[in-house]
């Protein structure tokens, strides 16, 4: 390898961006690492441990790396999700107590669903987000809100890339999309069933500011049954309707 002049942070950098798009979850080698990030596995070996000490990476039993949640704390103590965190946490706890189910809530971070908060029922479906989990728009209530509200150029990027296809109902198709965001604008909800995680379906709503941009989306997620697509409709409407209005939304 040729002599690489890149500063210690810029190696630092090029390490965290290997994980960059990666699935929740999703575990690197540090020979995989060496190779994105081009460094010497000794050098990377070395990096790597100063990011598991800080909390940035973190090593499982099999030596593979994750992304670590330090990351995620300090992502979340930008005053514009600290603020909505804090603002929905009392009507996210009323949503709650109304289903027990899994309740979310998440923004739009590039051309994901970024996790701030999820509250859970011992007996709520098994899925598979978590708090500072990455999930795409197009498999997700919340997703699906964010996405439809987006700026246009936003949009079509993201309609004009490859859609994965998680389970058999979910939608990859663009034009079929894009008639879906059309119609959550009309009637400001999303309902989708068993497109990420089997045996589980979403409602979710868009939350507003004070200028009336959509800036997160609150969502319940339920076992499918052949009731679930509208029971929550009502209750999930009124808690991003508190949201907003606790933001300035008139």
């Amino acid at each position: 390898m040729e002599h690489d002049s890149r500063s210690v942070a810029s190696k630092l950098f090029a390490i965290i961006d290997v994980f960059d798009g990666a699935k929740p979850g999703s575990t690197r080698s540090l020979t995989a690492i060496a190779e994105h990030a081009e460094l010497p596995l000794s050098t990377a070996h070395r990096l790597v441990a100063e990011w598991v000490s800080w909390g940035g990476l973190e090593r499982d039993g099999d030596g593979r790396y994750s992304l670590g949640l330090r990351l995620w704390e300090l992502g979340v103590q930008t005053a514009p999700a600290r603020n909505l965190r804090t603002t929905s946490l009392p009507y996210l706890e009323d949503l709650f107590e109304a289903t027990h189910e899994h309740v979310h809530l998440a923004i739009l971070d590039g051309s994901d669903a970024l996790y701030l908060e999820k509250l859970t029922g011992h007996d709520a479906v098994p899925i598979i987000s978590r708090v500072g989990a990455r999930l795409p728009l197009h498999s997700t209530g919340v997703g699906l809100v964010l996405l439809a509200f987006a700026p246009t150029e936003l949009i079509n990027a993201y309609l004009d890339a490859p859609l994965t296809g998680f389970l058999p109902n979910t939608v990859t198709s663009a034009e079929q999309l894009r008639r879906r965001l059309a119609e959550i604008r009309a009637t400001g909800i999303a309902q989708m069933s068993e497109e990420m995680t089997p045996g589980s379906s979403s409602t979710a709503a868009p939350i507003r500011d004070r200028t009336g941009a959509v800036v997160g989306a609150v969502s319940v997620v339920i076992r499918t049954t052949e009731a679930a697509a509208r029971q929550n409709e009502a209750v999930v409407r009124l808690a991003a309707r508190g949201i907003s209005r606790a933001l300035g939304f008139r």
